[in-house]
């Protein structure tokens, strides 16, 4: 630490962290700023790994998210201001394709499906993954009118009341509660999608409103998507797929932050609490003394920030434990191509709940992605814990990899050893956005005290381009209330 005084302290080193402190100094380069990270590395849940493989290619392992969705724009403009055009990697689009686990076999999800509403008639009719009951009454959706009260209600109930509760089983839960590691039943659709509630008001139909997005979509109009919260990147420069990576590894945009950055950047630095002086600026325990600062972002767990909040914000601290977490791993394994008899002929398969397997997802890393895998192996990823397989977490490596592998032989013919696997774990790493979370959310804002902002996956979003987004909006109010403080 080079200095006992900031203008702005920034708690937390993960990607809201990071982008807190990049926007920052971008638009206020005379402000002072300190990034603490408890930890001994940058990034939180982004961590990629390389493994040298066959003729000296390299694997490219994801610990943590695989990619970004650029119908969200905050994570893609960010990439275009760094200027990391050459570092871009969209998906193989034309091997697209999702599997649902479907009696214990994999199932395509049939063409056209938006999400989870059906936009093409003869795919839809055709496929087996949904009952003949099944899809009348997802057809029902276009005569069941709209709720006009506002209230919020679980991923559950929604789709539920609109669609039925096959098309819940089957289609949303394992793709839509896969995306927050949540359970549908207690999910909530205002803070998770809330577009779907826009659609459904809109067109009082989510098959119309989603029929009038693809239209729209034709003519070269914005598009309408439940993931987009009414944004889309700008025209200038498109992004070459939905979602989007880095050639050498989601961390490539860490490292890329982490060249900019100019202000005292502490790693091992946990902030154990903070008070609030006579002369109104804040001072942070931090290991060997203490840091003051005019306006502080904390962009760390809900319950840490509780901690480091307690004394000063006992209401917010209260609330802010009131988030729940849920833990969970993946394990990703390389294999010889031709040991494989798999086609690999999709992105991967998502595994209903109602299918009582005990493992949640896997997805085809080297058909997703190139750059992924050396020319003739192949890379996959499984994943585990969460809310639907919580037990896994807490199995040891050994029995992890013998159970994932009879996953894979089962569901996949997988009868090969890998080549090597890598486990990856999270404890407490998944905020919960139970129902009325934002309700809770805005009480947490209005409990703490003026200078004090709260950042990152456990509020407004949990992917990066939210905890980005959310990144920026918390470097913006610090810069505001510092020349609030200034000027008086």
């Amino acid at each position: 630490m080079n200095n006992s005084f900031v203008d702005v302290a920034i708690v937390g080193g993960g990607i809201a962290g990071l982008s807190a402190a990049w926007f920052l100094q971008q638009e206020a380069p005379g402000l002072s700023y300190a990034l603490l990270e408890s930890g001994d590395r940058w990034g939180g849940k982004i961590k990629t790994e390389t493994v040298d493989g066959p003729g000296g290619e390299p694997f490219v392992i994801e610990g943590g998210p695989d990619s970004y969705i650029t119908t969200k724009p905050w994570a893609w403009q960010l990439t275009q201001k760094l200027g990391m055009d050459e570092d871009v990697l969209g998906t193989n689009d034309a091997r697209r394709k999702t599997f649902v686990l479907n009696k214990g076999k994999p199932t395509p999800l049939p063409d056209g499906v938006m999400l989870i509403v059906p936009t093409r008639f003869t795919p839809f009719a055709l496929s087996p993954l949904i009952s003949p009951w099944g899809k009348l009454r997802m057809g029902m959706d276009l005569f069941i009118p709209p709720l006009k009260d506002g209230r919020d209600e679980t991923l559950a109930q929604f789709i539920e009341r609109r669609l039925g509760r096959e098309a819940l089983d089957k289609i949303a839960e394992p793709l839509m509660s896969g995306i927050y590691n949540a359970d549908a039943e207690m999910q909530s659709l205002l803070a998770t999608f809330p577009r779907f509630r826009d659609i459904e008001s809109q067109h009082g139909s989510l098959i119309r409103g989603m029929l009038a997005s693809k239209r729209a979509r034709s003519n070269g109009k914005a598009a309408l998507s439940p993931s987009s919260n009414g944004h889309g990147p700008s025209a200038a420069k498109r992004p070459p797929s939905a979602f989007v990576s880095y050639k050498s590894g989601m961390e490539r945009l860490v490292d890329r932050l982490l060249e900019d950055l100019d202000g005292d950047l502490c790693l091992n630095t946990a902030v154990s609490g903070m008070s609030k002086t006579l002369d109104g600026r804040y001072e942070l325990n931090i290991p060997g003394g203490i840091l003051k600062a005019t306006a502080v972002i904390l962009a760390v767990p809900a319950y840490a920030a509780a901690n480091i909040v307690q004394i000063l914000a006992p209401e917010a601290a209260e609330e802010l434990r009131k988030i729940r977490y849920v833990s969970t791993g993946t394990i990703s394994l390389a294999y010889r191509r031709d040991e494989l008899d798999h086609p690999l002929d999709g992105f991967g398969i998502v595994i209903p709940r109602s299918e009582r397997r005990r493992i949640n997802a896997i997805t085809w890393s080297s058909t997703k992605f190139d750059h992924r895998a050396p020319q003739g192996t192949a890379l996959l990823r499984v994943f585990f814990g969460g809310s639907r397989t919580p037990e896994m977490f807490d199995k040891g490596d050994e029995e992890l990899e013998t159970i994932v592998g009879e996953e894979l032989r089962q569901l996949m013919g997988i009868e090969a050893e890998p080549l090597f696997h890598r486990i990856y774990r999270w404890p407490k790493a998944n905020p919960q956005y139970d129902v009325n979370h934002l309700t809770r959310v805005a009480a947490i804002e209005e409990a703490l005290p003026p200078g004090v902002f709260v950042s990152g996956s456990p509020y407004r979003g949990i992917g990066v381009p939210d905890c980005v987004h959310q990144g920026q909006q918390a470097g913006e109010a610090a810069e505001l209330y510092v020349g609030e403080q200034v000027a008086v």
